[in-house]
């Protein structure tokens, strides 16, 4: 049902006339507008696991290329994207290699090491009519239902066709379906497991405060599922304001899948409020999230469908208030934040931020335990370069001390965290 409402709004769109200021009508050519652009990343994470469970940790450098055409000039542009991809490991350790970092996907044979390298590439060709564009072969989707992940050493892809539309101010609707999944520690176009997703959903921006989105997406065999998210912005006086954004998501396992899966149930439901208090350069969240169901994997998102108890769309698929180190998602699970942040270049040094945010969630509810509780203290310290020849490169640091109760443990585990990120964005041309 959702394939032909996807195909019926995709011919609705492909059928608009109106064209506005910009898009198709202000093409300037292929080559022209073309782009090609190289992002160096050195990345590591390494993960000190608590109660005995087993320590990761993972480093490497990539680079990331990603090439973007203009439009042909005309009534119907054409152009292509492409991007290739490249990964050296560099930490040959024994602690090196596994699902939580997934810099380097594990052999499945044999000693089970990661791999020490791995490549690849894709391209898609696309098509745009007026302020629509269509958009077929490889992509990197970033939408609430389906958001690849490019919080690793290298991002996701998917296989498939998309088509986002803007012809009117203010408004965005996307509809699509992608039928592989590239997974961000592997080679090859269907390492996922993905038999096909379909995607639909708009975004509007009401006014100049306030704006709202819904999305929904069927992942064959696996689930569907809906989100909806509500931003207003309250101008409070000069440099000063209070958001309140609202997330949430309604899913429902396939009941093959659940069964599978051992969730015990098929339904799960999500959301967030957070409230944040801007004043000049320090920001103060509030923030509350509720996870409600019978299902006992939570909200499930991301991963890898073969033997990982995942639904395959997207590392990124959490648009929600308490998704640091852990998600605080788990079945019944009730968490609360507070965060804080701050610009330094009110100080003096532009481009330096520094973020700080305590959760705690209880409530939780596992297969064979209720009441469980975790709480994680996070921070991040992340500098722009401003000038010079290394302008924008960028170094992220941050950590995370994860602790969870024994009666939470088939959930998640304790450990402390470090993440450090070095990218440095080339634009070639």
């Amino acid at each position: 049902m959702l394939k032909q409402r996807i195909c019926l709004i995709a011919l609705g769109i492909l059928s608009a006339t109106q064209a506005m200021a910009d898009g198709q009508a202000d093409a300037k050519g292929f080559v022209e507008d073309s782009s090609l652009k190289v992002l160096l990343r050195n990345a590591y994470i390494d993960r000190d696991k608590k109660d005995g469970n087993r320590d990761q940790s993972e480093w490497g450098q990539a680079a990331i290329g990603t090439f973007s055409s203009g439009f042909t000039q005309g009534t119907v542009g054409v152009g292509v994207d492409a991007f290739g991809l490249y990964a050296l490991r560099l930490d040959k350790g024994s602690h090196s290699g596994g699902q939580g970092i997934d810099f380097f996907k594990r052999s499945e044979h044999g000693n089970q090491t990661p791999a020490g390298d791995l490549a690849k590439a894709g391209a898609a060709v696309k098509f745009r009519l007026s302020n629509t564009v269509l958009t077929y072969g490889d992509q990197m989707p970033s939408l609430p239902v389906l958001n690849y992940d490019n919080a690793r050493l290298l991002p996701e892809s998917y296989t498939g066709t998309l088509i986002t539309s803007k012809e009117i101010k203010g408004l965005e609707l996307n509809a699509g379906r992608f039928t592989a999944e590239s997974r961000k520690s592997a080679e090859g176009r269907d390492s996922g497991g993905l038999k096909s997703i379909n995607v639909l959903g708009g975004s509007y921006q009401f006014t100049e405060q306030f704006k709202g989105a819904l999305y929904a997406s069927d992942v064959e065999d696996v689930l569907k599922k809906q989100y909806v998210n509500l931003n207003y912005v309250f101008p409070l006086a000069t440099d000063r304001s209070l958001t309140l954004d609202f997330n949430g998501y309604q899913t429902k396992l396939d009941k093959a899948y659940a069964k599978d899966a051992g969730a015990g149930g098929q339904d799960n439901k999500i959301w967030s409020l957070a409230a944040t208090y801007a004043m000049g350069p320090h920001s103060f969240t509030l923030a509350h999230q509720r996870s409600t169901g019978d299902s006992h994997l939570g909200y499930a998102y991301g991963g890898y469908q073969r033997g990982q108890n995942r639904v395959g769309d997207g590392g990124g698929t959490i648009y929600l208030a308490n998704s640091y180190w852990s998600d605080f998602n788990a079945e019944d699970e009730r968490s609360w934040q507070l965060g804080y942040g701050l610009d330094f270049g009110a100080f003096g040094v532009p481009g330096l931020t520094y973020n700080v945010a305590y959760v705690r969630g209880d409530n939780i509810t596992t297969s064979t335990s209720t009441g469980g509780t975790e709480r994680e203290i996070f921070n991040q310290l992340k500098y722009v370069v401003q000038s010079g020849p290394a302008k924008d490169l960028s170094v992220k640091v941050r950590s995370s001390i994860l602790r969870v109760s024994q009666k939470s443990s088939e959930y998640n585990d304790s450990g402390n965290e470090l993440r450090v990120f070095v990218d440095y964005p080339i634009n070639v041309f």
